[in-house]
């Protein structure tokens, strides 16, 4: 049998000006015993890129308000338009792609309790004054409101249906009223018998459209069901709640912002204990929004940062602060899941990324595969100590991380003390309640 063989120039192989052989590259990964240490040195280099490159804040939008904002609200049917009310009583609409104020108006005399867009686009505002309907895309800044109420106030939250022009108001005489814009019928009136009490916010379940939830001053949860105008089933907590919120994905799940520093996830099948307790704040969580994708939650509190979490998760992934931003009211996404707004007592409404290290400018295919292939590595190793520690560390504040260390130091005296009373009782005896069960008090049906 014959052979011919192809034979090349051992110049044609090397470079041009050097004398050096090229050897062949074999890329076989059983010939190279160090591939797990490259791959985890790149793994390295990847999470300290992302660090370094972590830069979440913005811009502010326009020029703020005079005052501290208390509420804030976007247009569902809009990727670029947020409403915010200050302690002044003015209503700003503000446009996300020039970030500057596109409508305003003096709507109440005193806070904005409220605001919400309701299903064609309009606004609705709540305050001790009563509930006003305004039209910020085909009116003129400044101009009256299209609809006022009054009766059965003041008010304390106001939110609107996913599909229709309902909308709900929850006031200080304890109960939760039902208006159709359609309609200028009386408003249906819900509330759980001989509660008096205070509710501070209401919430309609966005894929349960008849499903509203509340919470109230006496540290109870209570969800109603507008189909037979009854109040379903009511909880109390150990301390106050000051927001609810309904996944956008799952109609059971909810989340509560508490005073004790911590977001409460429920099953609203299983008030028996929380389903998830995300802890990290040092002070009253005023405000918490799930992501339109159901998987993050983005919270602002009283100890002036804003934390990203993940549904799943006790901890949470993401820490936003600034020097100037005092004590945070309001937080929302917009409705690509990128980007987070949030309301201060500075009267500035700051516009945050919602991953730190991503740019959201157009990518070559080689920088996405890069960036994609950087991800899949930082994931694959994540369980290293390292980068468990590079990926998880943040520069806090020296307010908020001693205000840490005087809560942990707290907590861990109180479970010492319970432990040992319970060491020397009859308590010994009885079953250990989880964190998540100690945080309910009572259930009522």
């Amino acid at each position: 049998m014959k052979i011919k063989a192809l034979t090349r120039n051992i110049s044609a192989q090397q470079a041009p000006g050097a004398d050096v052989q090229r050897a062949p590259r074999n890329l076989a990964p059983e010939i190279h015993p160090f591939e797990r240490a490259r791959e985890y040195q790149r793994a390295l280099n990847a999470v300290k890129l992302e660090r370094m490159f972590a830069k979440p804040f913005l811009s502010q939008l326009g020029n703020g308000h005079v005052q501290g904002v208390y509420s804030l609200t976007k247009n569902k049917s809009s990727l670029s338009s947020v409403a915010s009310g200050s302690g002044d009583g003015i209503i700003k609409v503000w446009d996300l792609t020039s970030r500057e104020e596109t409508w305003h108006t003096s709507a109440h005399s005193n806070i904005v309790k409220g605001l919400t867009f309701t299903n064609d686009n309009k606004l609705l505002s709540c305050g001790t004054d009563g509930i006003k309907l305004w039209d910020p895309y085909h009116s003129e800044s400044g101009s009256t409101p299209l609809s006022t109420w009054q009766e059965g106030g003041p008010y304390t939250a106001v939110s609107s249906h996913r599909s229709s022009n309902v909308f709900a108001a929850s006031s200080g005489a304890g109960c939760i009223s039902i208006w159709d814009l359609e309609h200028s019928s009386a408003p249906q009136k819900i509330q759980w018998p001989n509660h008096t009490d205070t509710l501070t916010d209401v919430c309609f379940n966005q894929v349960e459209t008849s499903i509203i939830g509340g919470v109230a001053s006496d540290r109870s949860i209570i969800l109603f069901d507008l189909r037979t105008n009854l109040p379903v089933i009511k909880t109390v907590l150990k301390f106050a709640s000051n927001r609810i919120v309904f996944n956008p994905m799952e109609a059971m799940n909810m989340a509560v912002a508490s005073e004790d520093h911590n977001i409460y996830m429920f099953d609203a099948r299983n008030f028996d204990k929380a389903q998830n307790i995300q802890k990290g704040h040092v002070a009253a969580v005023m405000d918490v929004e799930f992501s339109p994708t159901g998987e993050e939650l983005v919270s602002g509190s009283y100890d002036r940062t804003i934390r990203i979490w993940s549904r799943n998760q006790g901890q949470s992934r993401d820490i936003y602060h600034t020097k100037r931003m005092q004590r945070v009211f309001r937080t929302c996404w917009t409705m690509d899941s990128k980007y987070l707004l949030s309301g201060s007592d500075d009267g500035n409404v700051r516009l945050w990324r919602g991953n730190a290290s991503e740019r959201s400018g157009v990518k070559s295919t080689k920088q996405r595969q890069a960036l994609e292939y950087n991800k899949a590595l930082a994931e694959r190793y994540q369980h290293m100590p390292e980068i468990k520690r590079i990926a998880r560390h943040r520069h806090l504040p020296k307010v908020i991380k001693k205000a840490g260390e005087i809560k942990r130091e707290e907590l861990g005296s109180i479970k010492r003390r319970e432990e040992n009373e319970r060491k020397h009782s009859t308590r010994k005896f009885e079953k250990r309640k989880s964190e998540r069960e100690k945080a309910i008090l009572a259930k009522e049906q």
